[in-house]
């Protein structure tokens, strides 16, 4: 297997340790160890005291496909072509993160899946997990599970392994669907009760409640995301714009980064740019958005 090579810094604005397409350092950059430094370069997030700071990060193809939606190939590697870069990425993030929220059809999509940078990422296991001592969070993060149905399979990897603490949010339905298996030891659960479907906001709450969390990271899928779009909820975007064609026809029903909820023409949601990396052919973009905090 070939050695990493860095990604190259296309463009990173000045909130993003960057002047008009150089990368650089600045306040708030996190104590990367020098190999994830060299591969990645600097990472920093604005100051947001006494609140989290939401990053969300999705892969989708040139056409706009995050799911093959074919099932054993339903997981973002496929979208991604199992992209070494991606899995730096994916692993920087978790690494710097408190708390790492998906759905259940994510679950299930990648059913053997951990929600840790060292399980999406084992050569840079280490550099990671230095990166969470040196942060002062030297445990993994906590992984929510969202599911409004319950209907969970606990003897997956995910619950069972004992790798980090889960939280599994449903609703009072769902509660009693996982009630009927064992629930394994480090697993939780918090139930909203008085919904058939569960906010973004309540999420939060539910994760806030179990760790307080500077970072917290939302990884789809994209139902989960629509959600938090909607609610105003995700501070930034780190997008992975694989050079692939996945293509769509009348019998195959491909989701794209949204799902469950309509925004434009009557509500748009603009991003801003504020980075944009590259490895190979693949685009490692980032976006800013504006939240119910900075709305005016």
């Amino acid at each position: 297997m070939n050695a990493l090579t860095p990604l190259e810094t296309l463009y990173a604005s000045e909130r993003n340790g960057g002047r008009g397409g150089a990368s650089g350092g600045g306040r708030g950059d996190l104590p990367l160890p020098p190999d994830l430094l060299t591969l990645y370069g600097p990472l920093q997030f604005p100051p947001h005291p006494g609140r989290a700071y939401l990053i969300g990060n999705f892969v989708t193809t040139l056409d706009g496909v995050v799911s093959l939606a074919v099932p054993g190939h339903a997981g973002g590697g496929e979208i991604s072509g199992f992209n070494q870069h991606d899995h730096l990425v994916m692993g920087l993030l978790r690494a710097s993160a408190d708390a790492v929220i998906v759905g259940a059809g994510t679950l299930r999509a990648v059913p053997t899946h951990l929600w840790t940078a060292e399980y999406i990422n084992p050569p840079q296991a280490l550099a990671y997990q230095t990166l969470r001592i040196t942060m002062g969070r030297p445990e993994p993060p906590l992984t929510v599970i969202v599911t409004a149905r319950g209907e969970l399979n606990l003897d997956l990897p995910v619950f069972q392994s004992g790798t980090g603490p889960v939280l599994i949010v449903t609703t009072a339905a769902g509660f009693q669907r996982i009630s009927a298996q064992p629930l394994p030891s480090g697993v939780e659960i918090s139930t909203v009760h008085h919904a058939d479907a569960i906010s973004a906001q309540e999420i939060l709450e539910a994760a806030q409640s179990v760790r307080q969390s500077d970072i917290i990271l939302v990884e789809g899928g994209p139902r989960l995301m629509g959600d938090f779009f909607a609610e105003r909820c995700l501070h930034e975007l780190f997008l992975t714009l694989a050079p692939q064609i996945a293509g769509r026809d009348d019998a195959a029903e491909r989701p794209g980064l949204v799902t469950g909820q309509l925004f434009a023409p009557g509500r748009p949601l603009w991003g801003t740019l504020i980075g944009v990396k590259r490895g190979g052919s693949h685009l490692f973009l980032r976006y800013a958005f504006e939240t119910k905090e900075t709305a005016q």
